[in-house]
């Protein structure tokens, strides 16, 4: 029910963003048994007249702004569209809260109506009715053509005016009837009166209110139905939420009924805290010093009193049709003047400041006397009355006239202070708990904690007299026999003796050593802390004798466990001796086949150690003849090399001749042939200087000159054999040096042209054979080389085997050496005194090697 009622009756306010706008008595019934029977919530004065008036940044009821986030299919089917397009909510510019999604509380909301018990043709009527109201407010009048009269503003207004209807299901003509005109019943006639714009938008706005206040009595009568009510129950509890203190820069006629509230729950607890527990202390004849406090009845009698109270001064003034609240607030300045609670406020003529026990407010009255009147106008009765809704004319049922002559008027001042003295009533029949709420700052965000202020609201409260009272009284009172029923266990020797119960618990205490408690005539109190301390002492001490009962009962269990376990270890120490004289029977039974088992064993042993001497002697023979055929291979292998050394020597000298041939003859080819060249070039000069000295004779005689020097020369030739000889030196690589001077003497003195051609074509043959030779020695020559080089690497590895042959031969030397220093072994074994064995090998092994 909790999320219904707040949806309905909570809005944001200046200090707290989910206000609650009623009060509230929540009573939980039990039956004799002590079972809960039954629930039942009260409210208290629901704020009607912020339904049409709201001032920022506060807002209206949280169900309008849920009903506006509703889905989509539901804010057509109501003609809803945004917050601020509706006059009940666009005067203040909040609109929504921080941290609260009003889409996600609608539809907790609807899930609450379920649990509730409230069907879903209710819940779509209720949503209906909250619709109608926000359709309503939109309704603009404006004055007409005849006096004193209005008519709807625009198109807008017609269509907010028909939607209202369609919602609350009335006729629409009925309704602009209702907002605009009213009716008067005179004994002679029926009279019609229309009203002024101003009349009809108060018509409107009182319409709106009914209509929420209707409502919200119908959920709580509901929630109420549903939970189930045990009229015949003695025995509750109580949870009374309502608002606190309110002082507010404007304040009205609903912060004068919470105030009036609050200075009426103030006495309560006073009356419960201090005038109680001061009576208490009196009738006990303790030794008490009086502490005064200050007492709010002379406000109480300022507000309620008849017949010369506020409440009773409003209630005179709305009989009067011609009283406004100028006259009212002057009524109360010439009756209150001399009130100490009462102040007239200067530069104002309706306001007055009542100081109330949490300080002073100054209240405006302009519209009291509205406020407090609660009547329905008939027209508005009638109209709903006749809903083809079922749900609306549920809320409106037809009145008899007797009744509707006397409901013309109603207080709701002097109902609600009806209704809170029925509260009182009820709470004087309880023991009351009291929870003070503070507000750590104006600001409504975490972690500011403003001091002042804060104190300002416990001393408000009444809540920092109280805890000075507390410290210096005595909190904690017992009657002697609840006393020495709890706490008699601290002395036992008190309760066995013969003392009355008043003596018995001064013995107590001065036993323990607490002072400053008083004893009275049935009862005896303690100081703060002292109650607490003979808790902790009695705690203690039934602890201890915890301890002890404890100790008794282990030591009684142990005992028990003890003698058990004795009689069952002395029944397995017999059966374990008799199971260990079997096996020993068994094991002297076995003995024979063991000495034969033993016998073989040794044998064996015997018999395995000979083997293993000689396998011995065997490895070692065996070494001393793979040493000696490796010696004779390592003697093979080192004559071997020095065959394959001297060879490969052979051949290197043999390269290295036919090398410095080859150069020789190369040498000698090049200096033929740059002589050669020289001598030709020699000849051609000659031939030249020959035909300018016989170019003036004449032209017969020069063909035979040319013929004649053409055969000098080869007749030179062939007269010179030497020449001829020398002519192809080539061919002869053996030649000596002399006659290579001479070859080279003849070449020069030769001056023929065409034998110094033919020349130096049988040099070029020659010089083409020269090459061909000379790339088959250095093909062979490259083959000698590579053969070489792995003779080379096999001599290496010759040499790398030959010096780890050596190196075995040596570790054989010794380990022979070793085994011939140790040439005997002897071994003895006896199985049996008469089987005595003796063994004697000796060895002799002389090697030598030669490398």
């Amino acid at each position: 029910s909790n999320p219904v009622l707040e949806a309905f009756g909570n809005a944001k306010t200046v200090r707290n963003d989910n206000s609650s706008r009623f009060g509230k008595f929540v009573e939980i019934q039990f039956d004799r048994y002590g079972r809960i029977s039954g629930a039942a919530i009260r409210t208290y004065l629901l704020e009607k007249s912020r339904v049409c008036q709201i001032s920022d940044p506060e807002r209206n009821y949280h169900c309008f702004y849920l009903l506006c986030a509703s889905p989509p299919e539901e804010k057509e089917k109501f003609k809803l569209g945004d917050p601020k397009s509706f006059h009940y909510l666009n005067q203040s510019n909040c609109y929504e809260l921080v941290g609260v999604n009003a889409a996600q509380e609608y539809l907790s909301t609807k899930r609450a109506m379920d649990i509730v018990g409230i069907s879903q043709d209710e819940q779509e009527a209720i949503f209906r009715v909250v619709a109608g109201i926000l359709h309503l407010g939109n309704i603009k009048f404006s004055k007409s053509e005849e006096t004193d009269s209005a008519v709807l503003e625009d198109e807008e207004s017609k269509f907010h005016l028909q939607t209202t209807a369609e919602l609350l299901m009335c006729d629409m003509n009925a309704l602009e009837g209702a907002l605009c005109a009213r009716v008067m019943i005179t004994p002679e006639e029926i009279i019609k009166r229309t009203l002024d714009p101003l009349g009809a938008a108060v018509s409107r706005d009182g319409l709106a209110k009914t209509l929420y206040s209707r409502l919200f009595d119908w959920l709580v009568q509901k929630i109420n139905i549903s939970i189930g009510q045990d009229p015949s129950s003695k025995c509750l509890i109580g949870v009374l939420d309502i608002y606190g203190f309110e002082s507010f820069q404007t304040n009205s006629f609903e912060q004068f009924c919470i105030n009036f509230t609050n200075e009426k729950l103030q006495q309560h607890f006073n009356q419960h805290v201090f005038k109680m527990e001061q009576e208490e202390y009196t009738k006990e004849g303790i030794d008490w010093s009086y502490l005064e406090f200050v007492d709010n009845q002379d406000v109480l009698d300022l507000i309620e009193k008849k017949p010369g109270g506020i409440i009773a001064l409003l209630d005179e003034a709305c009989m009067f049709p011609k009283s406004t609240h100028e006259t009212f607030s002057q009524k109360l300045y010439q009756t209150f003047k001399d009130h100490k609670r009462f102040i007239k406020p200067k530069l104002t003529r309706s306001d007055f400041t009542v100081i109330h026990y949490a300080g002073d407010v100054q209240y405006q009255s302009e519209h009291f006397l509205d406020k407090n009147k609660d009547y329905v106008v008939p027209e508005h009765q009638e109209m709903l009355s006749a809903s083809k809704c079922s749900f609306v004319s549920g809320l409106f049922p037809p009145l008899s006239e007797e009744t509707a002559k006397s409901s013309k008027f109603s207080s709701i001042g002097s109902r609600f202070k009806l209704q809170l003295q029925q509260l009182m009533d009820t709470l004087n029949h309880t023991e009351p708990h009291y929870i003070r709420c503070v507000k750590p700052n104006s600001l409504l965000k975490p972690f500011i904690f403003e001091h002042m202020n804060v104190i300002q609201q416990l001393r408000s409260g009444g809540v920092l007299e109280a805890v000075r009272i507390k410290c210096a009284g005595f909190p904690t009172h017992w009657t002697f026999h609840d006393f020495l029923t709890r706490l008699g266990i601290l002395a036992p020797e008190v309760l066995r003796g013969n003392f009355d119960e008043k003596d018995s618990c001064k013995r107590i205490m001065e036993k323990i050593g607490l002072t400053g408690y008083q004893i009275g005539e049935t009862k005896i109190f303690l100081r703060a802390g002292q109650m607490s301390e003979l808790d902790a002492r009695r705690a203690l001490l039934l602890s201890n004798c915890a301890t002890v009962i404890q100790k008794n009962a282990r030591t009684r269990c142990s005992q028990k466990t003890y003698i058990g376990l004795q009689k069952s270890s002395v029944f397995l120490q017999s059966i374990c001796r008799g199971e260990l004289a079997r096996r020993s029977y068994y094991h002297m039974k076995s003995r024979e086949v063991s000495a034969v088992r033993i016998q073989k064993q040794m044998r064996r042993t015997l018999a395995r150690k000979k083997y293993v001497e000689i396998k011995f002697c065997a490895n070692v023979l065996q070494t001393g003849f793979r040493a000696m055929a490796a010696c004779n291979k390592f003697r093979y292998m080192k004559q071997t090399y020095r065959k394959q050394t001297s060879a490969s020597t052979t051949i290197q000298s043999y390269w290295r001749r036919h090398k410095a041939l080859a150069d020789y003859q190369n040498l000698k080819k090049a200096s033929i042939t740059q002589q050669s060249n020289s001598s030709c070039d020699e000849q051609e000069e000659k031939v030249l200087e020959t035909s300018v000295q016989n170019d003036s004779p004449s032209m017969e005689e020069s063909p035979n000159h040319v013929q004649k020097e053409s055969s000098n020369p080869v007749q030179k030739e062939s007269s010179n054999p030497v020449q001829k000889e020398s002519s192809n030196p080539v061919q002869k690589e053996s030649s000596t040096p002399f006659q290579d001077d001479e070859s080279i003497e003849a070449i020069r003195d030769s001056s023929s042209p065409l034998k110094d051609t033919e020349k130096i074509e049988v040099l070029a043959v020659e010089i083409k054979n020269l090459k061909v030779m000379l790339h088959a020695e250095k093909q062979r020559g490259d083959e000698y080389e590579r053969k070489y080089v792995e003779a080379q690497g096999s001599n290496e590895e010759l040499r790398k085997k030959l010096a780890e042959t050596e190196k075995r031969v040596y570790q054989l030397q010794d380990s022979l050496n070793s085994v011939y220093q140790d040439d005997i072994f002897h071994v003895k074994s006896s199985c049996r005194a008469e089987d005595d064995l003796e063994y004697f090998i000796k060895i002799e092994f002389n090697f030598s090697t030669y490398c």
